[in-house]
């Protein structure tokens, strides 16, 4: 039993070593080079600040390029809502159909989820179907891109959720006189509160951080987004590092909140569906 503990002691030491250096040192340098002067923020130096400069930093990347920050922000919370609200929608539906419903197509309906998650998206033929439908370059035609690459893992982890919930419960809401859509609304969905965190969660954090998406099928200065803002920031402040660098802890604080509060819950939806009860 010692050994044991000691074993297990020594692999959380360990543990917390790994995590100290993966996330909180980047995230320690940031902050530093973020309340530096301009001439020691281009040194790039792990290293304490002669001069504490981290308010005026702070202002100075609000209304830098004309306040492209709020801008950026304001889109990629608009863009992060809408594809999340599309992703629950979606997801849970079809993930409650998979998981109840048998029939001969939930094989192919499984072999395309899979694939969404397998097979790497294809640029261009997507700004081609986008184009055709008129929506390329809008946050229209974001927002459907954005949900459709999310789809894949929202339905998987929706389908083993439902798994877990006993039939019974189905059967009793139809003896009551519940509808499908009653059923699945007032029944269903409430149940589904903690994979619906989960996924509400983790998707935004993926779509608020997504750089390439944007980048490709978002073009212009009119809707950048949160990332985008940071790349074209670094393009037009190169002799001001400190300002680039209080622009990534800018656009760092939103997941980073996100996942603090909400830790647990994402932990416990990703397992739940992983023993059947």
């Amino acid at each position: 039993m010692k050994r044991e503990r000691r074993r297990a002691w020594i692999v959380g030491v360990i543990a917390i070593a790994v995590s100290v250096v993966v996330f909180l040192v980047p995230f320690s340098f940031v902050l530093l080079q973020a309340a530096k002067s301009p001439a020691e923020a281009s040194n790039l130096a792990f290293s304490w600040p002669s001069h504490w400069q981290f308010f005026q930093n702070l202002w100075g990347a609000l209304t830098s390029n004309e306040g492209v920050i709020w801008h950026a922000l304001i889109n990629s919370a608009i863009l992060t809502i809408s594809s999340v609200i599309l992703m629950v929608l979606i997801a849970s539906m079809a993930g409650y159909v998979l998981a109840r419903k048998k029939s001969k197509w939930g094989p192919v309906v499984n072999f395309f989820v899979l694939a969404g998650l397998i097979v790497p998206p294809a640029v261009v033929p997507t700004i081609w179907v986008l184009q055709g439908l008129h929506i390329f370059g809008t946050m229209a035609g974001m927002v459907l891109i954005e949900t459709t690459f999310g789809l894949s893992f929202c339905i998987l982890l929706f389908r083993a959720f439902v798994g877990n919930i006993p039939r019974e419960l189905d059967e009793a809401a139809l003896i009551d006189g519940a509808g499908p859509v009653r059923l699945f609304w007032q029944v269903v969905i409430p149940l589904l509160r903690p994979v619906i965190v989960t996924v509400v969660v983790v998707q935004a954090v993926f779509v608020f951080n997504d750089f390439a998406g944007p980048l490709y099928f978002l073009p212009g200065n009119q809707q950048v987004t949160a990332q985008l803002a940071l790349y074209t920031f670094s393009g037009q402040n190169l002799s001001y590092d400190n300002l680039l660098f209080m622009a990534i802890f800018i656009i760092t604080i939103p997941p980073l909140v996100g996942y603090i509060f909400f830790n647990r819950q994402i932990v416990g939806g990703i397992t739940s569906g992983a023993v059947k009860g």
